[in-house]
């Protein structure tokens, strides 16, 4: 599809602030829904393979409402020893995380997902990938573990570390080919797959139709 002054609407289907931040810098107005998607792991699934199905269903579930618009889904997978780690939801389990995962190498997966809902064939619809980030975390004691916590609070993110804020002191590398997929939405991944779509990112109008 060739490039045009006028870009489908754009959408992105997160209620994740940090994505949200993210997408802001492309510089291009778009939408915010977020899907209401069961995001559980299905027994005996690889955490790339979980991130990769739940970026696209994220995307497909919000298509639905918005045939007319490119929908962007994402969904990160943090791992460590193979074993998937969640969102802490608080300081207690938090701080377990960061002990276990201290002075070792972490596995961030984080999948994307453009659905064009323009295109009626579901199976072209999607262009999807998986960023892959590596984070090896400082072996530090509890109690900077805790006191990062205290100031930070870092509790919605998986692997309890906000690597855009205080969080990056306590990491010793990040090995990625997109700097902005540990935050949660790879914006070098998503620019390849937006141009792809016929979406020229500079000095062009954009509509919302």
């Amino acid at each position: 599809m060739p490039a045009s002054s006028i870009v489908p609407r754009l959408v992105l289907a997160s209620g994740s602030a940090y994505r949200k931040e993210l997408l802001s810098r492309l510089r291009i107005p778009f939408d915010v829904v977020a899907p209401d998607i069961d995001e559980s792991p299905l027994a005996g699934e690889s955490p790339d393979t979980t991130a990769v199905r739940l970026a696209r269903q994220k995307a497909a579930a919000i298509a639905k409402q918005y045939p007319d618009a490119l929908i962007i889904g994402s969904d990160q997978v943090a791992t460590l020893d193979g074993e998937q780690i969640g969102k802490p939801g608080s300081h207690d389990m938090a701080l377990k995380q960061l002990q276990q995962m201290r002075g070792k190498r972490v596995v961030f997966h984080t999948a994307l997902c453009l659905w064009d809902a323009r295109n009626a064939n579901a199976a072209q619809a999607a262009q999807v990938e998986n960023v892959q980030t590596f984070v090896t975390f400082r072996d530090l004691p509890d109690e900077q573990l805790d006191a990062y916590l205290r100031t930070e609070q870092p509790y919605d993110c998986a692997g309890s570390a906000k690597n855009e804020g205080l969080g990056i002191a306590i990491l010793e590398k990040i090995e990625s080919p997109d700097p902005t997929a540990l935050t949660g939405l790879p914006l070098i991944a998503l620019t390849t797959m937006l141009r792809r779509a016929g979406v020229s990112l500079f000095g062009l109008r954009y509509g919302t139709s």
